[in-house]
């Protein structure tokens, strides 16, 4: 593993500016999907200046990127049964950019954060990931990321004290299988431990999720942004 993994993901960001090349429609649009991690919420829907885009997304689902005019735009959130309004917000959208509309938090606090994403593809041999706490009753955390099966009391985070809403840098590191653990700030006591593999050339981004309704067994959302 590189150990530029830990470098990079010791700066913790709010927005990561990113660009795609293959993905790009090529005709002045920007893409958008949406993705639900709001653990009490319903069903949601998307509503792009008055017309719906997005029908009934379960919650952890994730809708497929949506050809959007380069411009600025009204997005609104509403319970996809009940049809009543929950987020109403702008949004402009930049020619050849990908975002992500993350629908988290719980329902009485529930917001939207615009991510922008870099879909470009990653060179030969390498991935490119990023991480989110996502889960409002986590806490403080500390993240792990390790070959499968390190000995955690040995190793040393590679970020500390990320709270909810904290969008972790890119990393661009080897393909491979990773093991991803996050722990109680300051503790080894492991929240959630998670393994997954990425093949070369891929982008992907790992949230950190609550079950069904709030609250434990947590978990993580992966979610496959460039294959």
């Amino acid at each position: 593993m590189k150990r530029t993994l830990g470098l990079f993901l010791l700066a913790a960001a709010a927005l990561n500016a990113g660009c795609h090349d293959d993905t790009s429609s090529g005709s002045g649009d920007g893409r958008l999907r949406i993705v639900n991690v709001s653990p009490d919420a319903p069903n949601l829907a998307l509503v792009l200046d008055g017309d719906t885009v997005v029908t009934d997304l379960a919650y952890l689902g994730s809708s497929d990127y949506l050809d959007v005019p380069a411009a600025g735009h009204v997005i609104q959130v509403a319970d996809a049964t009940a049809g009543a309004t929950l987020i109403d917000q702008d949004i402009t959208v930049a020619d050849g950019i990908d975002y992500t509309v993350l629908v988290g938090d719980t329902l009485g606090a529930i917001k939207a954060f615009v991510l922008t994403d870099d879909n470009s593809t990653p060179p030969a041999g390498t991935i490119r990931v990023r991480a989110i706490q996502g889960a409002p009753t986590l806490g403080l955390v500390d993240i792990y990321v390790t070959e499968p099966g390190a000995d955690l009391t040995v190793t040393t985070p590679v970020a500390t004290q990320i709270n909810f809403g904290q969008v972790l840098p890119y990393v661009t590191t080897n393909s491979g299988t990773y093991e991803i653990r996050v722990t109680t700030t300051g503790t080894k006591d492991v929240l959630i431990d998670g393994s997954f593999t990425v093949e070369t050339s891929q982008v992907r981004t790992a949230i950190a999720v609550e079950a069904a309704g709030g609250g434990e067994p947590f978990s993580f959302l992966v979610l496959s942004d460039l294959d």
